[in-house]
């Protein structure tokens, strides 16, 4: 089970995760697309219900169009 630090960052970052998604005006689909990844993961992600790895902040950021520092500036 994740340490209440770790839940509170995955939240921070799900929450500044969708804050760019959708000023960007994307859909959860559409950033699934560009990741390479499933829809539903990014609905988790941006929940703060998934512990992201490095290189999937990484591939978020290329797939949104901003530096993966942008994604941890929360």
């Amino acid at each position: 089970m994740p340490s209440k630090d770790t839940e509170e960052l995955q939240k921070k970052f799900g929450e500044n995760l969708k804050k760019i998604r959708e000023e960007k005006g994307l859909s959860l689909r559409e950033v699934a697309s560009r990741c390479n990844l499933d829809n539903s993961n990014i609905s988790k992600i941006e929940n703060g219900q998934f512990n992201i790895q490095l290189s999937k902040i990484f591939e978020l950021a290329k797939g949104l169009g901003v530096e993966a520092r942008d994604l941890l500036n929360f």
